[in-house]
């Protein structure tokens, strides 16, 4: 089997389940950003160092969700009432109550936080935040898509932890490296 199969050449791409939109449609854009996001994700994952027991523990997270997005893109492809509905596994209440637990294993390690922190640090933790931008904006066009045509609540919840565990996951990142979270600093300035 080819890797082109040339059907996307009229600008349209299908959904699972065989409709045809065009590439620019809502729901491609929220499964497209969710890819974007699966990416960045292995990235971080790409940078954790396997001798260090957190950074391992963390990179298995990483590579876990990356199989949940996988789960999330499948669901966002198809449609309610898809003829191939009932072969896609939908994000649900387990997702989230995962992530939950990924969240509170992460940041029971990580100092309270007392102000805005600047995403940073070290190159880990860089790439994490750039992946929670990727994962908010990806969560936008969820709520968007939703206003248009049903998805459910669940994958817009299951972002928005997710969101919250990379922010734990880079202020985690950075304990570990021996990197202070860089705090905001508020202009003191008179305009």
């Amino acid at each position: 089997m080819k890797l082109y199969t040339r059907t996307g050449d009229d600008g349209t791409t299908g959904l699972y389940g065989g409709a045809r939109v065009m590439k620019h449609h809502p729901r491609i854009e929220a499964y497209g950003t969710v890819d974007e996001l699966n990416s960045w994700l292995g990235l971080g994952a790409a940078a954790c160092m396997a001798d260090h027991p957190v950074e391992a523990r963390m990179r298995e997270i990483l590579v876990q969700l990356q199989s949940r997005l996988f789960d999330l893109g499948a669901d966002l492809a198809t449609p309610a009432g898809a003829p191939t509905e009932a072969r896609v596994q939908r994000i649900g209440d387990r997702h989230i109550e995962e992530s939950e637990r990924f969240i509170d294993e992460v940041d029971g390690a990580n100092e309270a936080i007392r102000t805005f922190i600047l995403p940073g640090g070290s190159e880990l933790a860089s790439r994490l935040h750039v992946a929670r931008t990727v994962c908010r904006r990806a969560e936008r066009l969820l709520v968007s898509l939703h206003g248009d045509e049903p998805i459910g609540g669940e994958p817009i919840r299951y972002l928005n932890r997710i969101g919250d565990l990379l922010f734990a996951m880079a202020r985690r990142a950075n304990a570990v490296r021996g990197v202070a979270d860089v705090p905001w600093q508020r202009d003191g300035g008179a305009a």
